[in-house]
């Protein structure tokens, strides 16, 4: 058996040793076994595990549903239609963000669009972020 350090587990994953701390903390990943000089020691599936969380948290998944994802990944026979739940809950979460992000950006391009130069006075892009406060003049 391969025994890995935090810090030799961390870069192979591109983790930050701090963040497979937290993830121990947040019981994501079990409470390694110490040496004798009190060193944390990985196992092989720890890294494979922490491959899958880094994975997971790039996709966007929030830590309740990499839980939930790595539970199911340890009982093989399940149906996996509770893991295309969570996968479709995320992905419509992503559409969502999409379309905001659309609507903001249409927004600030109109505004970046309706300036005509001149004076930070006039300027209507300065206009647009100018919350209306129900005065006149």
């Amino acid at each position: 058996m391969v025994a890995l350090t935090i810090g030799k587990l961390a870069a192979a994953t591109g983790t930050k040793v701090e963040t497979v701390r937290y993830y121990e903390r947040a019981g994501l990943i079990a409470a390694p076994a110490r040496t004798e000089g009190n060193y944390r020691s990985y196992r092989p599936e720890d890294l494979e595990r922490l491959r899958f969380i880094r994975r997971t948290r790039d996709l966007g998944f929030s830590l309740d549903e990499v839980r939930a994802l790595l539970a199911m990944a340890e009982q093989r026979d399940r149906d996996c239609g509770t893991v295309d739940e969570i996968a479709t809950r995320h992905l419509d979460e992503i559409d969502r963000k999409i379309a905001d992000l659309t609507a903001l950006r249409r927004e600030l391009a109109g505004a970046i669009a309706s300036c005509a130069g001149g004076t930070v006075a006039e300027c209507r892009i300065l206009e647009a972020f100018t919350p209306a406060t129900g005065r006149t003049g």
